[in-house]
């Protein structure tokens, strides 16, 4: 069985503060090769939601209808949009 292909695009900011990794809107990161990339405490945020879709689970649709989380850093709250493309 092969594995979806996930990318998180940063969309939107929420906080009033810049992030601390310097990640900004528009920013895209391949999650199998540049994961590394992304903050870490945004990559703990993203793993359930990214282990769910690649091995068939289903998650809620966002308002604008794909699948989105945020970073837990209160002051910063970015969002992100996960992509799946099927192999």
């Amino acid at each position: 069985m092969s594995k979806p292909k996930i990318t998180i695009t940063l969309v939107d900011r929420k906080g009033s503060c810049g992030c601390h990794r310097g990640h900004k809107i528009g920013d895209v990161f391949d999650y199998d090769t540049q994961r590394g990339q992304l903050c870490p405490m945004a990559m703990h945020a993203a793993f359930p939601y990214i282990d769910i879709l690649r091995y068939g689970g289903t998650l809620p649709l966002s308002k604008a209808g794909d699948y989105r989380f945020c970073c837990p850093d209160a002051d910063v709250i970015n969002v992100f949009r996960l992509d799946i493309e099927e192999p």
